[in-house]
């Protein structure tokens, strides 16, 4: 693939096969975000699991210690009183059956989706439009809960869910260009942490087997797996 001269350009000073310690890996990064925007801070974990079977998926949700740097518009399904209680909770889009007949309609204009377990009837019928982008609800990650005040708040802040995709890697963002290098190294600790305690069992080998971070428009930097545990 070619690249451009932006890209030329950042990659100078990086050793493309060398692992570097998290703090150095870090500031590579941060000092090669020159965008006129404020680039995402990305990481990606290589794991030591085969997707393809159910038992070796992972997936699961955790809180950023200093947030994810963006305000996500949150959609929640319920009713009455719980309804009430969504909108007080700075839900962007409440809603039931109108809802359900919006998003299957295919107007989907939010980025995270939290249920009450009574409306999983008819949200459960949302599968086809609401699973491919990551959107359905679900228990293991908080979004099927009657504790709509906690859960619209993790969504809003620092909540990012992750999962292995088809090569078994897990691909999420950690912050931004903005956050000082110290924030993003607590932030990245936290989500190789989660993905650690989110280990399938029965996995053998080694199962966290290569971390990279990368800004927006820059290069990949690998990270020396032990420097994230402190080891």
């Amino acid at each position: 693939m070619a690249h451009g001269k932006r890209y030329k350009k950042a990659v100078e000073g990086v050793e493309i096969a060398k692992s570097y310690p998290l703090e150095e890996a870090v500031k590579l990064v941060k000092e090669r975000a020159k965008a006129k925007f404020d680039e995402t801070i990305e990481i990606a974990i290589n794991l030591g699991v085969d997707p393809r079977h159910s038992d070796q998926m992972v997936r699961a949700v955790v809180n950023l210690p200093n947030g994810s740097g963006r305000t996500s518009k949150v959609a929640v399904f319920a009713k009455g009183a719980k309804a009430d209680e969504a909108k007080a909770a700075g839900a962007d889009i409440v809603g039931a059956e109108d809802l359900f007949e919006k998003v299957n309609a295919g107007t989907i204009d939010f980025d995270r989706c939290i249920a009450t377990p009574d409306m999983m009837p008819l949200v459960g019928r949302l599968g086809k439009v609401l699973g491919p982008r990551g959107l359905m609800p679900n228990p293991k990650v908080g979004t099927v809960t009657n504790d709509l005040v906690a859960a619209i708040k993790a969504q809003k802040g620092g909540a990012v869910e992750f999962r292995t995709e088809k090569a078994g890697i897990v691909q999420a963002g950690v912050g931004k260009a903005s956050f000082t290098e110290n924030a993003l190294a607590e932030n990245i600790k936290a989500l190789v942490d989660a993905v650690a305690k989110a280990k399938p069992q029965g996995i053998k080998g080694t199962y966290i087997q290569k971390i990279s971070i990368s800004s927006t428009m820059g290069p990949g930097v690998r990270v020396e797996t032990n420097s994230v545990f402190g080891r």
